[in-house]
């Protein structure tokens, strides 16, 4: 993957750091996500750096950054909400067309501690190292505008559907996103549509969920969650 300039520029006020777009070597994702997320800042890195570090590649790489830590099995308390109000954002910008990722100052200033950017990296790079061989640039017309539009639609629902009290609200959906971005960051069209078929069935999945919990009461939703654990093996 060649990371290419970037001409847009990002309002800050912070100095800025080196950008992934400075390196002129070919990474793949996983070792752009190590370049983006290691720091020597003891307070980890701010959603506003990260947007800055990633240039033309900014939606794509935000999105599976923001959604690494509900989407793969690591234990990341209370960013559900913020990441989920943030992605949200992000995919309302895309439908308007804009080219960079911009966010309210104290979202923000929202940061990653370092364990979590180091447990999200073990874990994203052993699962993209799993995929890579099957990402490849095609359907390139995805990034369009149009496309992109498209793609964010159902992005909007996935992170709302994230900071919702229902079963698998943070994993199923999260995943949904990350697999969206990495499609977007690769340029692989077609793993961007599939994951957009995915989320399209979500919907349908989550709006009987909550048709069942408004008709049968909060006790329904229980044995809905008992049984979807059980069809995935984390039964007790």
């Amino acid at each position: 993957m060649i990371i290419k300039n970037s001409p847009v520029s990002y309002l800050s006020n912070e100095p800025q750091m080196q950008t992934a777009e400075e390196s002129s070597q070919h990474l793949s994702l996983g070792d752009t996500l190590k370049q983006l997320l290691v720091t020597d800042n003891d307070n980890g890195l701010s959603i506003r750096e990260i947007t800055r570090a990633v240039g033309e590649k900014g939606f794509g790489l935000v999105l599976i950054v923001l959604s690494l830590p509900s989407a793969l099995p690591v234990p990341a308390p209370g960013y559900s909400t913020p990441f989920g109000i943030v992605i949200a954002l992000v995919a309302l910008q895309m439908m308007r067309g804009r080219a960079a990722v911009w966010l309210p100052r104290k979202l923000a200033s929202v940061r990653i501690q370092p364990a979590l950017a180091a447990t999200m990296l073990g874990s994203a790079s052993k699962f993209l190292k799993a995929i890579e061989r099957f990402i490849r640039p095609r359907q390139l017309w995805i990034r369009g505008r149009a496309g992109q539009a498209g793609l964010a639609s159902v992005i909007l629902i996935m992170a709302c559907l994230m900071m919702l009290p229902i079963p698998l609200t943070n994993t199923f959906p999260a995943m949904v996103i990350f697999m969206i971005g990495v499609g977007l960051s690769e340029e692989d069209g077609l793993l961007a549509l599939a994951a957009f078929a995915v989320g399209c069935g979500a919907v349908l999945l989550y709006a009987g969920i909550i048709y069942i919990a408004l008709t049968q009461g909060p006790e329904a939703i229980e044995h809905i969650k008992e049984g979807i654990k059980s069809m995935l093996g984390l039964g007790a």
